[in-house]
């Protein structure tokens, strides 16, 4: 069951590797179009009105692409796999338009809905590859032969879908309303709900889950209604939606991946040897920069997360914490990859925009993240030193004693 889900959460990284692109061509689009008006009614505008189009379409289908995304992670590549889910979720998606069944049965007059989002997408994802890993060999009598092989997957994946989408009509109503319910336990936690999240987020970063409850609080956690009527859920979708109270699970994450990660990757090189102080130096340099200008931390959480827990678990403890101050005083930011300088300079102005005291939420954030860098350099080089731990560069105390 573990190993399982931990290649589910492998293969999450596929479609969301797609939300860069779309950021990118839904904010520049916006910004150029809405917010600084360049070229504002030239044929430039149309221009800028289809990027933001192009990138909304993306965000519009991501339980789609979520769907045809799992199916590949888990199948290696299979097209006939990717086939499947898009099938296999338009079959779903058609059932869930039917609402409740539950009310349905009931002849209730208006049937709840049935939202399952990026949900359903992983689900009919699992779905196709399962048939595929058990029927992309099966064999059919000679005149149904056309059907045998890889061609029977998305067939398999259809009536598979079907049974999923009326299974759904009956429990997804109850298991979404609970879901709802969880992220207004945490919204009203407060400081501590998100304390727990960011904390629970890097602890499962050391397995390979940590995508599985990044899917939930970015996809699926909180709805907003869009003027056009469309309802969006998760975090990051409403954010790029215009939600004004999006963002509490996006933002303080820029304050641990731009300054934080950076420090501490600092405090490290700062305790190797000094004859492993070059080398060092280079690998937490890159890594430090690729933090703060990407939001991609994985080269430096890696390098001490294994070697010195204690300095992971300050690490996550510290996540929390900026998650908490950044939504306690209402500092909003979102990203569409990660919370590196680059999402940051892209969504400044839909920040400046939801956040209480306009530009004051994002650049709090900067200054936020300026003390924190100090506290994560100064715990990290306390701990390293007082626990003698043994982080890149740096051989033990005691180790040394015994050569």
């Amino acid at each position: 069951m573990f190993e399982q889900l931990q290649k589910i959460g492998k293969a999450l990284m596929l479609p969301i590797a797609v939300l860069p692109a779309a950021a990118l061509l839904l904010r520049i689009g916006v910004l150029l179009s809405s917010d600084l008006k360049v070229a504002d009614g030239t044929a430039l505008t149309v221009v800028w009105n289809v990027m933001t189009i192009a990138g909304d379409a993306v965000f519009g289908n991501l339980a789609l692409l979520f769907a045809i995304g799992v199916a590949v992670g888990l199948t290696e590549g299979a097209g006939v796999a990717a086939l499947g889910a898009a099938v296999g979720y338009q079959i779903l998606a058609k059932i869930n338009g039917v609402g409740s069944l539950i009310d349905v049965l009931n002849k209730v007059e208006a049937p709840a809905k049935v939202n399952m989002s990026v949900f359903g997408g992983i689900l009919i994802g699992v779905i196709a590859a399962w048939a595929y890993n058990n029927y992309k060999d099966m064999k059919l009598p000679s005149y149904l032969g056309f059907f045998a092989g890889r061609r029977f997957v998305p067939i398999v994946t259809a009536f598979a879908s079907v049974v999923a989408g009326l299974v759904a009509g009956f429990i997804w109503p109850p298991i979404g309303a609970a879901i709802q319910e969880f992220g207004n336990l945490i919204v009203t936690m407060g400081g501590i709900g998100l304390v727990l999240y960011g904390f629970a987020n890097r602890m499962l970063l050391l397995v390979g889950l940590h995508h599985i409850l990044n899917t939930f609080v970015w996809f699926q956690l909180g709805s907003f209604t869009k003027a056009d009527g469309t309802v969006v859920t998760g975090d990051l979708n409403r954010f790029f939606a215009g939600d004004p109270t999006a963002g509490p699970f996006m933002a303080g994450w820029f304050v641990v991946m731009m300054f934080g990660l950076p420090a501490a990757a600092y405090a490290i090189y700062q305790a190797a040897d000094k004859s492993e102080k070059k080398s060092t130096g280079s690998i937490m340099g890159s890594a430090g920069f690729t933090s703060f200008l990407t939001g991609i931390t994985e080269p430096i959480e890696f390098s001490f997360a294994y070697a010195a827990p204690v300095l992971f678990a300050i690490h996550g403890l510290l996540a929390g914490v900026a998650l908490a101050i950044c939504a306690q005083l209402d500092w909003v930011q979102g990203f569409g990859f990660s919370a590196g300088l680059i999402d940051y300079l892209l969504n400044f102005t839909l920040a400046s925009a939801a956040s209480t005291g306009g530009s004051t939420g994002p650049l709090g954030i900067l200054g936020l993240g300026v003390v924190f860098a100090a506290i994560y350099y100064v715990l990290f080089a306390a701990a390293i030193r007082t626990q003698n731990l043994a982080t890149p560069g740096r051989t033990p105390v005691k180790a040394k004693g015994r050569r």
